[in-house]
């Protein structure tokens, strides 16, 4: 039997790097899994190529930052496979590159709407639903864990959801129901490139370059280094960890 036989995750930000490598993964082992994000082009591309894979996965287009949207996506969850078992409160956004004092207040307020509030709904609707003994994996980043200047809104917001899973772990530890955050560190993605280029614009390269050089492990990381650690989040290894950080950072935070 395979090890998520039977399991049914939902995962957002499900057409993103992280959120589609894990789903994969997941898919591989057996899972059941629904897909959530706001791009339906890209989503429409990730089903087809899990239906090419032969995994069962489906997907939906929502905004998390709506609550009629995160009751539908977890109401289709329950349509369509029966249960939830699992859930990656994986979506986020990176903002802007700004000092505080040129920060743009609407970009702040957007960044804090997906990666907090976003997060926090993902809770609210899915709790009452998903099975006793399940698990639920936030994703936060190195930057819930330390400063970066000019990335005041990224910041806050990974720092909050620290804070959303240390409530829900202690509110669902009777049901059995383990909550964690992962904290990647740079990963090679869309999102790194976007921070790159807003941190010496027209120099990403050289930013690169730089971060390499702060990695002990002298890479950065890839998207499956974050998906491993997820999906052991979800399995019965992890069956005793619990209100925990797990970081992925190639031990960058160390320095």
């Amino acid at each position: 039997m395979k090890r998520f036989e039977n399991k049914v995750v939902i995962i957002t930000g499900g057409s993103g790097q992280i959120g589609f490598t894990t789903a994969k993964r997941m898919g591989s082992e057996g899972a059941k899994i629904l897909l959530v994000d706001i791009d339906e082009e890209s989503l429409k591309e990730k089903e087809k190529e899990a239906k090419e894979s032969n995994y069962e996965m489906s997907y939906t287009v929502a905004d998390v930052t709506k609550p009629e949207d995160v009751e539908r996506y977890v109401e289709t969850a329950i349509e369509r496979y029966g249960k939830i078992d699992m859930f990656f409160n994986n979506a986020g956004i990176e903002g802007v590159v700004q000092p505080i004092p040129d920060y743009p207040v609407d970009m702040f307020d957007k960044v804090l709407a997906v990666n907090v509030k976003g997060v926090f709904l993902g809770m609210k609707y899915v709790i009452p639903k998903i099975e006793d003994g399940g698990s639920i994996v936030i994703t936060s980043s190195v930057a819930g864990l330390t400063g970066t200047a000019g990335m005041v809104a990224y910041n806050t917001s990974k720092h909050a959801t620290i804070g959303i899973m240390r409530v829900a772990a202690k509110e669902l530890a009777d049901r059995k129901i383990r909550v964690n955050t992962v904290h990647p560190g740079v990963v090679d993605s869309r999102m790194m490139r976007s921070l790159e280029e807003g941190i010496n614009p027209g120099h990403g390269d050289a930013v690169k370059e730089k971060f390499v050089e702060m990695i002990p492990l002298g890479r950065y990381a890839k998207p499956k280094d974050v998906s491993d650690m997820v999906t052991f989040l979800f399995s019965d290894e992890s069956s005793y960890v619990h209100g925990s950080q797990f970081v992925v950072d190639g031990g960058f935070t160390e320095q």
